[in-house]
């Protein structure tokens, strides 16, 4: 009796996943951490994702245009659109547009078609353009909101007020950038440190929670909670994940104990910055991660030892950024030590002596 499948050509072995589908899975998962977010901060997530998804989609155009590419069939693959939404996240709410703007053309023209598009990139487009605009306009990019909670003296920007700064710069009548930005908890706890203060002290400032930063523990937790809606529909392998979380908690939980007093708990790192957002939709980039299991777990740990040192002896507060990027150049070497004997091809042996 002949199937449907008999009528089908050659080959027969259908791909499980197709990028587009990958990508939009993977934006899907996104959706409950950036509704927390907007909730704790305001529509400045959404206003950033917006301006830099449209700058990628414009710059992937002319990339493609000028290398007599498809457009049709790249700019249908949602890969520049999940590269500008990763993009808005490690951007501040009150971003003006033509930073948010030049850090998607840089993530898309630079890291990702100068190494020859899709597939070829040797570094993440997201963390390149997010470290060109730490690097470039460090002020700009300190300009962090407090949540809605855990401020009794902070009266939150209108989602009007805040597209009207990010694309004219302007803030209502009365309101300043230094009266209505915070510290982070991560550049809060990294400055008083120097400052001889303890971590106990530190963490009586209401920005805190029970472990991390007030607001920014829901939204991690929302990015763990899509990370997981991702390894369940197997978009991600568990390796890069718990490696990564594992280089950065191991390292917290020892020092920590040796001296509480000036280096925070892992509870802290877990649940500050852009830990599981790193973990579970950054450091997982299938191109710029490495190929095999024991390279991605040697990839991963590195990123979260790398993060943990940035963060508790660095210049800049959250060093994932830098750590991918550095493991990210590390990745062509993981992947030659670690790459798997061919079946049937071992070392050669020594010629038998005389």
């Amino acid at each position: 009796m002949k199937t449907a499948a008999d009528n089908l050509p050659a080959p027969y072995l259908r791909t499980p996943q197709t990028v587009p589908e990958m990508m939009r899975q993977v934006l899907y998962a996104l959706v409950p951490a950036a509704l927390a977010y907007t909730w704790f901060f305001g529509v400045g997530l959404i206003v950033n994702a917006v301006i830099a998804v449209l700058a990628a989609l414009l710059t992937e155009a002319a990339c493609l245009w000028l290398r007599g590419r498809s457009l049709a069939l790249y700019l249908g693959d949602y890969s520049a659109v999940v590269t500008g939404v990763l993009l808005a996240f490690g951007l501040p709410p009150l971003t003006p547009w033509w930073i948010t703007a030049l850090g998607s053309v840089f993530a898309i023209g630079f890291a990702k078609h100068l190494f020859g598009g899709l597939g070829n990139n040797l570094f993440n487009p997201a963390m390149a353009g997010y470290v060109a605009l730490l690097v470039s306009f460090p002020e700009q990019l300190t300009n962090w909101l407090p949540p809605r909670m855990g401020d009794l003296d902070y009266e939150p920007l209108s989602a009007v007020a805040t597209l009207t700064y990010a694309l004219f710069g302007s803030l209502p009548d009365g309101a300043s950038l230094d009266s209505l930005t915070r510290a982070t908890p991560l550049d809060m706890v990294q400055t008083e440190l120097g400052e001889m203060r303890t971590v106990e002290e530190i963490r009586g400032s209401p920005l805190f929670g029970d472990f991390g930063g007030r607001g920014w523990e829901w939204i991690n937790n929302f990015i763990a909670l899509g990370g997981l809606w991702l390894l369940y529909r197997r978009i991600i392998r568990w390796h890069i994940p718990i490696a990564m979380l594992a280089g950065l908690l191991i390292p917290a939980s020892l020092f920590y104990l040796i001296e509480s007093a000036t280096f925070a708990g892992p509870g802290f790192h877990l649940f500050s910055g852009g830990t599981m957002l790193c973990a579970f939709f950054i450091a997982t980039d299938p191109v710029s991660a490495a190929m095999t299991d024991r390279g991605r777990v040697i990839y991963a740990a590195g990123i979260g030892l790398l993060t943990y040192i940035m963060r508790s002896w660095g210049s800049y507060p959250d060093g994932i950024a830098f750590a991918v990027l550095l493991m990210n150049s590390a990745v062509p070497l993981i992947d030659r030590l670690t790459q798997p004997a061919v079946y049937g091809y071992g070392k050669p042996s020594e010629p038998d002596e005389p």
